[in-house]
């Protein structure tokens, strides 16, 4: 189980509301080189995203699905990567003074991904996760700098 956090500059609202916002998910999420909305109204529990990931001269394609939705405290999202399993990945929101404690927590759930899961995939989660929670970072400070206004 990969597990970071990351102190962000805003309030939880302001965090929520990137993560909220289906059009800002490629600015924070490393890995898909695309995203498109595919269904539902995103966060709401069942809604999902579609993205595309290279993986060399080949593409791989999947879709996020929201499995709990709780603003704006907490976003858990069910990864599934066609036949390489599905994977949780669960947002928790802590308010820290005038700042955000964001909790990222990964693990695969089904498919080889559960099978191969050891302390090396563990070790290549948390640098994608420290890269992760830096973009969104970037993102919800560019975002209140702007006002509110998607920068």
């Amino acid at each position: 189980m990969a597990v970071r956090h990351r102190l962000v500059r805003g309030e939880p609202k302001d965090v929520w509301a990137v993560l909220a916002d289906p059009t800002q998910y490629g600015k924070w999420v490393v890995g898909p080189s695309s995203s498109r909305h595919d269904d539902g109204k995103w966060p709401a529990e069942g809604s999902s995203i579609e993205y595309t990931v290279p993986l060399g001269p080949a593409k791989l394609t999947g879709k996020t699905v929201v499995r709990i939705c709780r603003p704006p405290e907490k976003l858990e999202l069910e990864a599934l990567s066609g036949w390489l399993g599905s994977a949780r990945i669960a947002f928790e929101l802590r308010s820290w003074g005038r700042d955000t404690l964001v909790v990222v927590d990964e693990h695969p759930l089904r498919g080889p991904g559960g099978l191969l899961h050891n302390a090396g995939l563990d070790a290549l989660l948390q640098l994608r996760h420290r890269r992760m929670l830096g973009r969104l970072a970037e993102a919800v400070e560019t975002q209140a700098a702007h006002g509110g206004e998607d920068g």
